[in-house]
């Protein structure tokens, strides 16, 4: 689980890759086709520059993702039922803390791309004013093919930001949901978030090794 979703996650780092919205802002499908190419433009001739600079490819990234990914909706959904009551200066520090650490560590996975790795697939059903699912189906290194769905929702500006992706069925959000869950209870939101902001993703490998134990 913890490879599939470096890459799917990588690979929407690539989905978020897109000039902001204007009056004749493409679907979320389209915008996913039109991306997974430009991507591969974007990385390929510099995979060993980025490698070597780090803290440059998490700039890159922060350029890329932060202006599509809403990240405050996405870490209100993986807080579940504690985002009732946390007060809106947690919830900041959660999000901002929650996407660096992800970030970080699926870093290097932004540098396997290439170009053709994502099939976006037909859109089932009609466009939602407010929801969409984009499937795709991504090409893994020994060929196979891996079922990852991006799910959108348009803001109050009108934009389409991704907030989730789901592998074979299993959604990130609620894979972390569990996860911080857990955490939270063991200690607190407080605690949980002083931890991410200074150890960052050995946070998150710390809360997978748990949640394995624990199943």
């Amino acid at each position: 689980m913890l490879r599939t979703l470096g890459l799917a996650f990588a690979c929407l780092l690539g989905v978020a890759a897109v000039s902001p919205a204007r009056a004749d802002a493409p679907t979320p499908d389209a915008v996913v086709q039109g991306i997974a190419d430009d991507l591969g433009k974007a990385i390929e001739g510099h995979q060993a520059e980025l490698k070597n600079d780090h803290e440059k490819l998490i700039k890159v990234i922060d350029g890329i993702l932060l202006p599509r990914f809403d990240i405050d909706y996405a870490s209100i959904l993986v807080l579940g039922q504690y985002a009732r009551s946390s007060t809106p200066e947690q919830r900041s520090r959660f999000a901002k803390a929650f996407y660096n650490s992800i970030a970080h560590r699926y870093a290097e996975g932004l540098l396997n791309y290439t170009r053709g790795r994502v099939r976006v697939l037909p859109t089932k059903g009609e466009l939602s004013d407010k929801r969409s699912i984009v499937r795709t189906e991504v090409v893994l290194d020994d060929g196979k093919t891996l079922a990852v769905d991006y799910a959108f929702r348009k803001t109050k500006e009108g934009e389409w930001k991704a907030y989730d992706v789901i592998i074979e069925g299993i959604s990130y959000i609620t894979n972390y949901r569990n996860q911080v869950g857990a955490e939270i209870q063991k200690s607190s939101l407080d605690a949980l978030i002083a931890r991410l902001e200074t150890q960052g993703e050995k946070v998150l490998e710390s809360m997978e090794k748990d949640q394995k134990g624990g199943g």
